[in-house]
Protein backbone atom coordinates (compact mmCIF):
# COMPACT_ATOMS: atom_id res chain seq x y z
CA UNK A 1 0.00 0.00 0.00
CA UNK A 2 3.09 2.14 0.52
CA UNK A 3 4.44 1.91 -2.78
CA UNK A 4 0.71 2.84 -4.40
CA UNK A 5 1.26 6.05 -2.20
CA UNK A 6 4.68 7.05 -3.17
CA UNK A 7 4.25 6.72 -6.73
CA UNK A 8 0.46 8.68 -6.09
CA UNK A 9 2.42 11.20 -5.18
CA UNK A 10 5.22 11.20 -7.57
CA UNK A 11 2.22 10.97 -10.57
CA UNK A 12 -1.23 11.48 -10.51
CA UNK A 13 -4.03 8.93 -10.90
CA UNK A 14 -5.11 10.71 -14.33
CA UNK A 15 -1.40 9.96 -15.63
CA UNK A 16 -1.91 6.50 -14.29
CA UNK A 17 -5.12 6.23 -16.26
CA UNK A 18 -3.82 7.67 -19.42
CA UNK A 19 -0.64 5.26 -19.57
CA UNK A 20 -2.55 2.45 -18.59
CA UNK A 21 -4.69 3.69 -21.89
CA UNK A 22 -1.53 3.70 -23.67
CA UNK A 23 -0.21 0.52 -22.60
CA UNK A 24 -2.97 -1.50 -24.44
CA UNK A 25 -0.90 -1.14 -27.69
CA UNK A 26 2.31 -3.10 -25.75
CA UNK A 27 2.93 -7.02 -25.75
CA UNK A 28 3.89 -7.02 -22.29
CA UNK A 29 4.12 -4.13 -19.82
CA UNK A 30 4.84 -2.67 -16.35
CA UNK A 31 3.27 0.22 -14.76
CA UNK A 32 3.26 3.63 -17.89
CA UNK A 33 2.89 6.82 -16.59
CA UNK A 34 2.00 9.29 -19.52
CA UNK A 35 2.85 12.66 -18.40
CA UNK A 36 0.88 15.99 -20.46
CA UNK A 37 -2.10 16.10 -22.77
CA UNK A 38 -1.60 16.76 -26.39
CA UNK A 39 -0.53 15.26 -28.72
CA UNK A 40 -1.37 11.81 -26.90
CA UNK A 41 1.34 9.48 -27.11
CA UNK A 42 1.25 7.08 -30.52
CA UNK A 43 1.89 3.46 -31.84
CA UNK A 44 1.85 2.80 -35.52
CA UNK A 45 2.33 -1.09 -35.24
CA UNK A 46 2.63 -3.09 -38.66
CA UNK A 47 2.35 -6.61 -36.72
CA UNK A 48 5.62 -6.00 -34.29
CA UNK A 49 5.98 -6.86 -30.35
CA UNK A 50 6.61 -4.33 -28.03
CA UNK A 51 7.95 -5.31 -24.58
CA UNK A 52 8.02 -2.15 -21.97
CA UNK A 53 8.99 -2.12 -18.40
CA UNK A 54 7.63 0.52 -15.59
CA UNK A 55 8.48 3.73 -18.01
CA UNK A 56 6.84 7.97 -17.89
CA UNK A 57 6.20 8.91 -21.44
CA UNK A 58 5.65 12.45 -22.38
CA UNK A 59 2.75 13.62 -25.00
CA UNK A 60 3.85 13.41 -28.77
CA UNK A 61 5.95 10.70 -28.15
CA UNK A 62 5.47 7.84 -30.93
CA UNK A 63 6.33 4.47 -31.76
CA UNK A 64 6.71 3.08 -35.42
CA UNK A 65 6.68 -0.80 -35.23
CA UNK A 66 7.76 -2.65 -38.38
CA UNK A 67 6.64 -6.25 -39.38
CA UNK A 68 8.07 -9.07 -37.13
CA UNK A 69 10.12 -6.42 -35.39
CA UNK A 70 10.74 -5.57 -31.74
CA UNK A 71 10.86 -2.47 -29.16
CA UNK A 72 11.86 -3.37 -26.02
CA UNK A 73 12.25 -0.58 -23.09
CA UNK A 74 13.45 -1.17 -20.02
CA UNK A 75 12.48 -0.06 -16.05
CA UNK A 76 12.66 3.11 -15.57
CA UNK A 77 13.29 5.09 -18.78
CA UNK A 78 11.64 7.90 -19.66
CA UNK A 79 11.17 9.63 -23.43
CA UNK A 80 10.40 13.07 -23.08
CA UNK A 81 8.16 15.22 -25.89
CA UNK A 82 7.88 14.25 -29.37
CA UNK A 83 10.72 11.24 -29.50
CA UNK A 84 10.02 8.87 -32.19
CA UNK A 85 11.22 5.43 -32.16
CA UNK A 86 10.96 3.94 -35.55
CA UNK A 87 11.76 -0.12 -34.94
CA UNK A 88 11.62 -1.84 -38.20
CA UNK A 89 13.69 -5.08 -36.77
CA UNK A 90 14.71 -4.13 -33.38
CA UNK A 91 15.60 -1.75 -31.22
CA UNK A 92 16.84 -2.24 -26.89
CA UNK A 93 16.64 0.61 -24.84
CA UNK A 94 17.49 -0.23 -21.51
CA UNK A 95 16.83 0.64 -17.77
CA UNK A 96 16.57 4.18 -16.00
CA UNK A 97 17.71 5.61 -19.20
CA UNK A 98 16.72 9.96 -19.55
CA UNK A 99 15.99 10.46 -22.91
CA UNK A 100 14.94 14.19 -23.89
CA UNK A 101 12.48 15.83 -26.00
CA UNK A 102 12.56 15.76 -30.15
CA UNK A 103 14.89 12.43 -29.99
CA UNK A 104 14.71 10.10 -33.26
CA UNK A 105 15.70 6.47 -32.85
CA UNK A 106 15.81 4.62 -35.74
CA UNK A 107 17.08 0.91 -37.09
CA UNK A 108 16.50 1.86 -40.65
CA UNK A 109 16.74 4.60 -43.62
CA UNK A 110 12.99 3.49 -44.64
CA UNK A 111 13.42 3.35 -48.00
CA UNK A 112 16.42 2.28 -50.63
CA UNK A 113 19.16 4.95 -51.06
CA UNK A 114 20.02 4.85 -54.98
CA UNK A 115 22.30 1.48 -56.19
CA UNK A 116 22.36 0.18 -52.39
CA UNK A 117 19.98 -2.85 -51.07
CA UNK A 118 18.14 -1.05 -47.84
CA UNK A 119 19.06 -3.34 -44.90
CA UNK A 120 17.97 -2.31 -41.05
CA UNK A 121 20.19 -2.67 -38.98
CA UNK A 122 19.14 -3.30 -34.79
CA UNK A 123 20.65 -0.51 -32.45
CA UNK A 124 20.92 -0.65 -28.76
CA UNK A 125 20.94 1.76 -26.04
CA UNK A 126 22.07 0.20 -22.27
CA UNK A 127 21.27 0.94 -19.37
CA UNK A 128 21.55 4.83 -17.72
CA UNK A 129 22.51 6.65 -21.34
CA UNK A 130 21.24 9.88 -21.07
CA UNK A 131 20.10 11.24 -24.62
CA UNK A 132 20.32 15.15 -25.13
CA UNK A 133 17.38 17.03 -27.05
CA UNK A 134 17.46 17.03 -30.75
CA UNK A 135 19.64 14.00 -31.34
CA UNK A 136 19.38 11.63 -33.57
CA UNK A 137 20.31 8.27 -33.32
CA UNK A 138 21.02 5.69 -36.88
CA UNK A 139 20.45 2.20 -37.27
CA UNK A 140 23.35 -0.03 -36.27
CA UNK A 141 24.34 1.70 -33.19
CA UNK A 142 25.55 0.63 -29.76
CA UNK A 143 25.64 3.17 -27.08
CA UNK A 144 27.31 2.01 -23.57
CA UNK A 145 25.98 1.88 -20.43
CA UNK A 146 26.31 5.24 -18.58
CA UNK A 147 26.86 7.19 -22.01
CA UNK A 148 25.90 10.41 -22.47
CA UNK A 149 25.08 12.33 -25.80
CA UNK A 150 25.01 15.71 -25.86
CA UNK A 151 22.13 17.82 -27.29
CA UNK A 152 21.92 17.94 -31.08
CA UNK A 153 24.24 14.93 -32.19
CA UNK A 154 23.79 12.59 -35.07
CA UNK A 155 25.00 9.39 -33.47
CA UNK A 156 26.45 7.11 -36.54
CA UNK A 157 28.90 4.76 -35.37
CA UNK A 158 28.52 3.39 -31.54
CA UNK A 159 29.80 5.11 -28.29
CA UNK A 160 31.74 2.95 -25.64
CA UNK A 161 30.22 3.25 -22.05
CA UNK A 162 30.33 5.88 -19.56
CA UNK A 163 32.13 8.60 -22.55
CA UNK A 164 30.21 11.90 -23.96
CA UNK A 165 29.64 11.95 -27.22
CA UNK A 166 28.75 15.45 -29.53
CA UNK A 167 28.63 16.68 -32.67
CA UNK A 168 27.19 15.70 -35.92
CA UNK A 169 28.13 13.18 -36.72
CA UNK A 170 28.63 12.47 -32.91
CA UNK A 171 32.83 11.92 -31.91
CA UNK A 172 34.17 11.24 -27.68
CA UNK A 173 34.63 14.17 -26.24
CA UNK A 174 35.28 12.94 -22.60
CA UNK A 175 34.84 10.33 -20.02
CA UNK A 176 31.15 11.02 -18.09
CA UNK A 177 30.92 12.12 -14.17
CA UNK A 178 29.72 8.25 -14.17
CA UNK A 179 33.06 6.79 -14.90
CA UNK A 180 35.03 9.23 -12.68
CA UNK A 181 32.99 9.19 -9.71
CA UNK A 182 33.32 5.05 -10.14
CA UNK A 183 37.18 5.59 -10.69
CA UNK A 184 37.27 7.55 -7.40
CA UNK A 185 35.15 5.48 -5.02
CA UNK A 186 35.61 1.68 -6.65
CA UNK A 187 34.06 -0.14 -3.67
CA UNK A 188 30.25 1.72 -4.23
CA UNK A 189 30.06 -0.14 -7.47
Amino acid sequence: MQRIRQRLAKYSLWEHLLGLWFSRNFTQHGIIVVTGRQPFPKVINRGGDIYVGNCQFYEGVRFEIGKKAVLQIGNGTYLNRNTVVVAQKRVDIGKDCLIAWDVVIMDSDLHPIAGKIMEDKPVVIEDNVWIGCRTIILKGVRIGKGAIIAAGSVVTKDVPASTIAAGVPARIIATSPAAILQKENPEQS
